[in-house]
């Protein structure tokens, strides 16, 4: 019990930080960097979810969600080379 709460505070410590680089990101570059890193914590702690819960359904969101961060990411990067 005592370790899922030091491993989902450490999340958010991890989430706070993605956070603020997606905000004060200085270029559009840092800012999708920031994005891509709270998706990848988001992926991981529904994995995390599944194993606290022991429910097998939340892998299946999870590789969804990792697929369509995955193609957000292509999305964006191409959209700023295009821009350059």
């Amino acid at each position: 019990m005592i370790i899922n709460i030091i491993v989902f505070s450490l999340v958010g410590v991890g989430v706070l930080f993605a956070l603020i680089r997606l905000i004060a990101g200085p270029t559009a570059f840092d800012r999708v960097v920031g994005l891509d890193t709270l998706n990848i914590i988001i992926t991981a702690t529904v994995v995390l979810l599944a194993l606290v819960l022991k429910n097998e359904l939340y892998l299946d969101i999870a590789i969804v969600y990792a697929v369509l961060s995955f193609l957000e990411t292509i999305l964006f990067a191409r959209f700023l080379e295009g821009r350059r």
